[in-house]
């Protein structure tokens, strides 16, 4: 597949998971975030179920088995999915699209800090820089007062914490069966019957709620789910993971034009310096160790 493909495909996929906001938001008139997430995740592994049966078949063929820690590790990984993806649902049912989609962004920060607290894999010098000027950024995205700073906001960070886990245990899983696909298709389906089984538990989901979120529901579990995911993994395979990575964090600034476009919703002038200074903290993090990677391997030939 030529690069610029590739990359198309990149874009496409975070446009699809920022638009998603809208529809997650939205959901919430009418069901509670897990019973959201369990009818999305759900549907999803069932549309992306049979491309991924299809990989396994293809692997299978060639001699593959999971081991026990393999299985172990995709429930491992599941349960961190929906912890980020329950806390992301919860917190947007009070704060807005636009600071929901930048401050999901931050699991880019939390991803070498998780690294080195887990593996002991030392963080790059610019996380230094990255994450106070992220800090800053979350200051003023809520208007340059912790006091605009809402429940919703501080449970979406949380998520953000899971997700940077989420990105470290998947590549390492996807990397080691060499099955992206089938892996995500997995999880959508471990994380939606949790989801289902906590939502009968925490919440009072109905059949009339979730279908008047049909609409929402549809989009979450095809497009965001099933569609978006799988075009990163075919994606992520032309394109180096630290620039792929710079591409996927655009899902911020699609969720904010469509808070804006289709809910309406505005940034004080100083809550746009914020979203900057996130984006650009983001940036940091993941471009200046690939470029000094690459200058080293350039002085090395």
């Amino acid at each position: 597949m030529p690069r610029p493909l590739a990359v198309a495909l990149l874009l496409l996929c975070t446009m699809l998971w920022g638009f998603a906001f809208i529809a997650q938001k939205s959901a919430m008139d009418s069901m509670g975030p897990l019973s959201f997430a369990s009818v999305r995740y759900l549907l999803g592994g069932l549309v992306v179920l049979p491309v991924a049966l299809w990989e396994f078949r293809r692997k299978r063929a060639r001699g593959l088995r999971f081991t026990g820690r393999q299985l172990l590790l995709i429930f491992a990984m599941s349960v961190v999915f929906l912890l980020g993806s329950w806390l992301q649902q919860a917190g947007l049912a009070t704060t807005t699209v636009t600071n929901g989609g930048f401050l999901t962004s931050l699991y880019v920060l939390f991803v070498p800090l998780i690294a080195f607290l887990i593996v002991r894999t030392r963080p790059h010098p610019v996380i230094y820089l990255g994450v106070p000027l992220a800090l800053i950024g979350i200051y003023y995205l809520n208007g340059g007062g912790l006091d605009q700073f809402n429940f919703g906001d501080f449970l979406v960070i949380a998520g953000a914490v899971f997700w940077g886990a989420h990105v470290l245990m998947i590549g390492h899983i996807a990397r080691e069966t060499g099955l992206p696909i089938f892996v995500s298709g997995v999880q959508f389906l471990i994380a939606g019957t949790l989801a289902l089984v906590l939502a009968f538990g925490l919440e009072t989901p109905t059949y009339a709620g979730i279908s008047a979120g049909w609409m929402e529901i549809l989009y979450a579990g095809v497009l965001s789910t099933a569609v978006a995911f799988t075009l990163q993994a075919i994606g992520q395979q032309y394109v180096p993971s630290a620039n792929a990575a710079i591409i996927l964090s655009a899902e911020s600034l699609f969720a904010a034009l469509g808070g804006a476009l289709i809910l309406g919703e505005r940034l004080p002038l100083v809550g746009y310096a914020g979203a900057t200074l996130i984006f650009l903290a983001i940036l940091l993090v993941e471009a200046v160790p690939a470029l000094r990677r690459r200058r080293e391997a350039a002085a090395a030939s």
